[in-house]
């Protein structure tokens, strides 16, 4: 794995991401967004480690929610605590439901939309075991300016509502990990990186 300095990320101007119209947390609206900044015009891969500092970029990120319905209709969602060895240090030790990360060169493919996908697939073939079928739905998007780590990323939620709660952690660093119903995590926003409380109450509140 090449190292977070010499790994280049795809990222995208945060100009014309206002340019497509701004919002502060979470939108339900993915288009215009995601085929606008895909469409190639505005991409660039660079440095990862500058582009942790440097506001004038948005790397763009999918942000996988795991949702199940069990027989009586309860919802419950996948979460899991961060290791000291999972991706990005400001986020070490908070909880998260989303799983994903970062678009680089290791993804490039001529199509933009295809270099996205194969993104999120290599990210979800890291990080955890899908035993189960689902059905993938693009939720929305979220953009959170209040943080450090969300002024220079942007996500595209995508839920997974599977068959079955068989998802487990492949990355030792994924902690205390597995589903847990909505109300209870609902319970824990307190705990969790800022991204997964903006999704939870968006999707759920």
């Amino acid at each position: 794995m090449s190292t977070v300095q010499a790994e280049r990320v795809l990222v995208v101007p945060t100009e014309e991401f206002h340019k497509i119209g701004y919002f502060q947390g979470f939108s339900p609206t993915v288009e215009p967004y995601l085929s606008g900044l895909l469409d190639g015009k505005f991409i660039s891969y660079r440095p990862r480690g500058e582009m942790e500092e440097d506001p004038s970029f948005k790397q763009l990120i999918p942000y996988v929610v795991f949702e199940h319905t069990d027989a009586a209709g309860e919802v419950s969602v996948f979460q899991y605590t961060r290791g000291k060895g999972q991706g990005e240090a400001r986020l070490r030790s908070k909880m998260s439901v989303g799983i994903g990360g970062h678009i680089s060169t290791l993804d490039h493919r001529d199509d933009y939309t295809e270099t996205y996908e194969e993104g999120m697939r290599r990210e979800l073939d890291e990080e955890v075991i899908i035993e189960t079928e689902y059905v993938q739905t693009v939720a929305g998007m979220i953009n959170d300016d209040e943080t450090e780590v969300g002024k220079v990323h942007l996500g595209v939620v995508h839920v997974f509502r599977v068959a079955e709660p068989n998802v487990k952690p492949r990355e030792e660093d994924i902690l205390d990990a597995g589903f847990l119903p909505v109300a209870e995590l609902m319970s824990k926003l307190d705990r969790m990186e800022s991204w997964s409380s903006i999704c939870l109450q968006a999707l759920y509140g």
